[in-house]
């Protein structure tokens, strides 16, 4: 509609119409005098939904071509895949039309309908020289940019791969018309895509099961990309069945961002045990919690792992102490993951008699009140309420949901001789201490999106147990877990909570 506007009006009303439209998408209007372009250029900008003002957060761009049809959209998507954890919040810039026919296209074709064709190299211009600088200075971007197109979209997203590949780390290509101009394209992409090798890029297309592939031109494209693409470019180009040319786009996004933040992940390499103290002579055993062992390698010297490290099984036997290191590799280095944990040689823990003051059923309890964003010195605050923390008791039933802490005490009883794996989750910070040594650390602020462990050798007796927690804001959770000497030859053991029976306090 507004191509067909600014072929009868002319490009000033043309201008003031696409701006009017843009004022239906979700995001900020904004705009640009592009001296490439010769034209004022508006565009729509949607800053990821957890962006707070002022802070020092930083985003890629996901820049999309025909943003007056297709910047709601791909900010849809956008946000359910990073929601999904599949992907890190990004920034989406839709750029709006003015005359697509001329901007997407690479050639100019002679005929009534294409009068204006061949403005891609201008247009290209205008992205790198223009529009990203302008995104980079006046957003929250971090200079990692994926370019979206559909159809002429398409085309245009393929020949900026070809001919300026380090404008964009990323390319998606939504039904791509390959057949312009005589299938210019695919002899263009013969002579260039050996040239883009060691380039480090990824380009995801997409195409019309059947009669669509072939009539834009995507199944010779594939061919092509087979037989020339080099290393260093990771493609994929894949079919939708009962999808028409429109429909395509939607899950073109989704796959396609998917594709492109292939291996992402929000959380560290979760193992467990995370750390511990070994006996001479006596191997423990790692579990991997983690769904992609092929992308996770490992370490026992405490250097980085790289691709030539070898790959972490789910069980692994840890014969020495050491640093145990995992690094789990995605499509994009800056998203890459790693966690260490260090095992030492020891002696096990001494156990002690019985505190006569103390009775099993469960540890005491202290409550506090207060602000804090780490642990305080408990030792220097008056208790507002204490009592026996038995069967019945519920951390989420204590007088304050937030601003609160609590601190537990009494004696722990190990049954057996062995190796205990003692494992802490909470919301916010807690810290568990035996004897006296400060076991698993998980202070701070956080959420309980994952847990610390640690492995330790005991004999049977009684050990003093500390186990220090605060909460700030909502959000309580507090899990302490254990696993037995005698459950450890488990191909996946399960942590349980500490029978109240084994845990004596004061009431």
């Amino acid at each position: 509609m507004n191509r067909i506007f600014c072929a009868l009006t002319g490009a000033v009303l043309c201008t003031l119409a696409v701006a009017s439209s843009a004022q239906d998408l979700p995001g900020k209007r904004d705009s640009i005098n592009s001296a490439a372009l010769g034209q004022k250029r508006f565009i729509q900008v949607v800053l990821p939904t957890g962006y707070k003002p002022g802070s020092a957060d930083k985003y890629d761009v996901i820049y999309v071509t025909d943003g007056d049809d297709n910047t709601r959209t791909m900010a849809d998507v956008e946000a359910f895949v990073s929601r999904e954890g599949f992907m890190p919040p990004a920034i989406v810039v839709g750029v709006l039309n003015i005359d697509r026919g001329k901007d997407l296209t690479p050639t100019h074709v002679n005929d009534s309908n294409n009068s204006t064709s061949g403005g891609a190299p201008r247009f290209l211009a205008f992205f790198k020289n223009e529009l990203i600088p302008y995104i980079n200075k006046t957003y929250p971007a971090d200079g990692d940019n994926i370019l979206f197109g559909h159809s002429l979209g398409g085309l245009f997203v393929t020949y900026v791969l070809l001919n300026d590949p380090q404008v964009f780390k990323s390319y998606i290509a939504a039904d791509p018309s390959y057949w312009w101009d005589n299938r210019y394209m695919l002899p263009d992409a013969v002579k260039k895509l050996p040239a883009l090798s060691g380039m480090e890029r990824s380009i995801y297309i997409s195409g019309r099961a059947g009669q669509g592939m072939r009539e834009m031109a995507i199944d010779p494209m594939d061919t092509l990309f087979q037989k020339y693409a080099p290393p260093g470019i990771d493609w994929k180009i894949t079919s939708y069945a009962n999808e028409t040319h429109g429909t395509i786009r939607l899950k073109t996004m989704y796959d396609g961002l998917r594709f492109v933040y292939q291996g992402f992940r929000q959380r560290m390499p979760e193992f467990h045990p995370m750390a511990g103290v070994m006996l001479k002579d006596r191997p423990i055993k790692i579990w991997d919690f983690d769904d992609d062992t092929l992308k996770a390698h490992y370490t026992l010297d405490g250097s980085m792992p790289t691709g030539n490290s070898p790959n972490i099984t789910k069980t692994m036997m840890l014969k020495n102490a050491g640093t145990f290191t995992v690094k789990v590799f995605t499509g994009n280095d800056k998203f890459d993951k790693s966690a260490s944990g260090v095992f030492t040689e020891g002696p096990a823990l001494p156990p002690s008699h019985l505190n006569k003051d103390l009775k099993p059923g469960g540890l005491h309890y202290a409550y506090y009140e207060g602000e804090w964003s780490k642990l305080p010195d408990f030792s220097k605050l008056k208790p507002v309420k204490e009592g026996l923390a038995g069967k019945d008791f519920d951390i989420g039933k204590m007088p304050k949901q937030q601003n609160f802490g609590v601190v537990f005490t009494g004696q722990f009883e190990a049954k057996q001789d062995g190796y205990y794996l003692f494992a802490l989750v909470s919301d916010d910070g807690s810290k568990l201490y035996l004897n006296g040594k400060a076991l698993v650390d998980n202070d701070g602020l956080h959420d309980a999106s994952r847990g610390k462990s640690y492995i330790v050798p005991l004999k049977k007796g009684f050990y003093p147990i500390r186990l220090e927690y605060f909460q700030k804001d909502e959000g309580i959770v507090l899990k302490l877990v254990y696993i037995a000497p005698d459950k450890m030859d488990a191909k996946i053991p399960d942590a349980v909570a500490i029978p109240d029976e084994l845990l004596y306090g004061r009431n």
